[in-house]
């Protein structure tokens, strides 16, 4: 947990403690109030020691702090500590320095995430925020998602979402790119998926009964509501769904096969790396031949990853996917 951000618990736990009337806060107390909250959020984490106590406490009363008026009152040999006005709190204080800094930096990571589905609320979070850090110059950003906020049907994915969350049934106009115009699909939606830069809904299809059916959102025209009993899923663990496939289209009859591939050069290393896949298994032949064995369903994704990787790769199982691969790579020699 980074320094800045302990500080700041503490001093949330310290103003908790001056402004409670009800008990005297004396050293030890307040150590070890800030130590039982640290410890609750990090195990791991050292016990508060006077010596911070008291920083915390000088820092809290700076001009850099919150300018706090805080008594030091005996009893006895010993001292406990309260505001002098115990209505104060820092929370109702202007933001100091400490603040905008931490602010500044969720600011620029929350900033990645404009256009992403349940994050609608950021569009007005943030330029409030950039309003009370308007007194720094502006950091320049240091994050880059792989998000594509011009994306056609960007501006479907709150109403999908919230459709998913609340249970709604869908009836959406939907064109595919070989239909010249829409046609209409009711979906009781159940999932959304990200792959390659492309936003995918799931859902149950009543027209055909199947449950997994995708519609790619940058194809969908428009999207109504039209009410009706929501078919609930009971038949898919979408935490799972995924696991044996690369990319979101799993065949209906598809089976786990184990794919083998042979990778050639530097592209050995990057497969190294970044696997293709979470059951990725791979061997050295020699210094520049990688073996790499899957265990997924054959589909359309996976023969496109191939064949992103042109002539430094080659299918050595099963024959059926090498003669996919073959035969797309044949037709695309043809157009040269």
């Amino acid at each position: 947990m980074a320094v800045n951000k302990n500080a700041l618990i503490r001093y949330k736990v310290l103003d908790k403690c001056f402004r409670n009337l009800g008990k005297r806060y004396f050293i030890e107390d307040l150590m070890e109030e800030c130590s039982t909250i640290l410890s609750d959020i990090n195990p791991q984490s050292n016990s508060i020691s006077r010596r911070q106590i008291f920083e915390d406490m000088s820092f809290m009363e700076s001009k850099a702090g919150w300018s706090i008026e805080l008594e030091r009152r005996r009893e006895g040999r010993r001292v406990y500590y309260r505001y002098a006005n115990p209505s104060f709190s820092i929370d109702k204080m202007p933001l100091n320095e400490l603040e905008i800094n931490e602010l500044e930096s969720a600011s620029l990571i929350l900033s990645q995430f404009r256009g992403m589905p349940q994050f609608e609320w950021l569009n007005e979070l943030l330029p409030k925020l950039g309003q009370r850090m308007a007194s720094k110059d502006a950091s320049p950003a240091i994050l880059g998602f792989d998000n594509n906020p011009y994306l056609k049907g960007i501006e479907h994915l709150e109403a999908l979402s919230n459709a998913v969350f609340y249970k709604s049934v869908l009836k959406i106009d939907y064109q595919t790119f070989e239909d010249d115009v829409p046609f209409e699909v009711e979906i009781h939606p159940y999932f959304l998926k990200q792959y390659n830069n492309r936003w995918f809904l799931f859902g149950y299809n009543p027209s055909n009964g199947r449950y997994n059916w995708n519609l790619a959102i940058d194809r969908i025209v428009s999207i109504r509501e039209p009410g009706g009993k929501y078919h609930k899923n009971t038949e898919i663990d979408w935490g799972q769904y995924f696991d044996d496939i690369i990319g979101v289209t799993r065949p209906e009859h598809g089976i786990v096969e184990e794919v083998v591939l042979h990778f050639y050069g530097r592209t050995s290393r990057y497969i190294e790396a970044k696997p293709l896949h979470g059951s990725q298994r791979i061997k050295w032949l020699n210094d520049l031949t990688l073996e790499v064995k899957l265990k997924v369903m054959l589909n359309y994704e996976l023969e496109r990853e191939i064949l992103s990787y042109a002539n430094n790769v080659k299918v050595i199982s099963p024959a059926k996917l090498a003669d996919n691969i073959r035969t797309r790579l044949s037709e695309a020699l043809n157009n040269y």
